[in-house]
């Protein structure tokens, strides 16, 4: 719908592009930023920038990171001979929030995808092999989503390390098929972590 409001529709436009993020909570999202003070507006739209300026990925894991390395890399508690793989940044802030997990991470940024035109050489994996020659890891857990790539993604991993002599494991299905890590309750994710079977 068209208010002949240029600037208004143009928010609404720009909160649509967010995930999730329909029609009706498109213009919600904006009659709520019109409610705002004019220096809380300017205090989220810094905020906005600053986020898009100062973060980036980690140069170790993937992860995203304020500077070169990310605070899991960072962190010399962490147990270094056990790297969780993931598919994407957010998928760490998942994992993190359940407290199970006290290991290192390494994000993929994606899945194998043939269909789509996404191959090894698209995806964080050169790195990861890397890794796993270089710095003693001992586990891979590999925590891609349950999904035809997701399994497709674990399978051409777990071949790849295999010439390591190394566990692969991934979390135990009690996660639903198609479903996404960023929608899992904490509870499923610490048991499906603490029961984690081979590849």
């Amino acid at each position: 719908m068209d208010y002949g409001l240029p600037a208004l529709q143009a928010l609404i436009e720009h909160f649509k592009k967010l995930p999730g993020v329909g029609e009706k909570t498109a213009r919600r999202l904006t009659f709520a930023v019109l409610d705002m003070g004019e220096e809380e507006v300017t205090g989220f739209a810094e905020t906005l920038l600053q986020v898009k300026q100062d973060i980036g990925f980690c140069n170790r894991c993937g992860s995203l990171a304020e500077g070169e390395i990310c605070g899991v890399c960072g962190d010399n508690s962490r147990n270094e001979s056990i790297i969780c793989v993931v598919e994407r940044p957010s998928d760490v802030f998942v994992l993190e929030n359940s407290g199970q997990f006290r290991g290192r991470y390494h994000v993929l940024h994606g899945v194998l995808s043939p269909l789509d035109g996404v191959g090894p050489g698209d995806l964080n994996i050169t790195q990861l092999e890397n890794r796993v020659r270089d710095e003693g890891i001992k586990e891979v857990i590999v925590a891609t989503n349950p999904s035809i790539e997701g399994d497709t993604t674990s399978l051409f991993i777990a071949q790849l390390l295999g010439k390591y002599g190394i566990k692969v494991t991934r979390p135990v299905r009690g996660l639903p098929l198609g479903s996404s890590l960023e929608y899992v309750d904490r509870g499923t994710i610490s048991k499906a972590l603490e029961g984690r079977e081979p590849i």
